[in-house]
């Protein structure tokens, strides 16, 4: 019943720009924290940014001021726009919907910077 669905990954070259959606169904949406993550080959899932049903912004140091966070409640729906990407952005990137102790995630999107 409930469904994250990423989209908008691909091959991008540095300093190209993305941008990512997860269209989020089967939950009450507008009170979830919502957030992106990657991991990339042999390394860790990494939080990248998150906002809350607020919108509180929360961002990896790694993306602060590239990176950009948003949701809209009613279409159910995170984004993450990605500007000046570098190869070091390259992973596949999963949405997460959290709340208390509910956690749901995405099937990811890859992300490949690269000339």
């Amino acid at each position: 019943q409930v469904q994250l669905v990423e989209s908008g990954g691909g091959l991008v070259q540095p300093g190209g720009s993305l941008r990512l959606s997860c269209a989020a169904s089967g939950i009450t949406f507008r009170i979830y924290v919502m957030g992106w993550y990657r991991q990339a080959p042999g390394k860790q899932r990494e939080l990248v940014a998150s906002i809350t049903s607020g919108g509180s912004l929360n961002y990896a140091d790694s993306v602060k001021g590239r990176f950009t966070i948003s949701r809209d409640n009613t279409k159910k729906t995170v984004y993450l726009q990605m500007n000046s990407l570098k190869p070091e952005d390259t992973a596949v990137y999963y949405c997460n919907a959290d709340w208390t102790r509910l956690e749901y995630w995405g099937q990811g999107t890859q992300v490949t910077v690269s000339s």
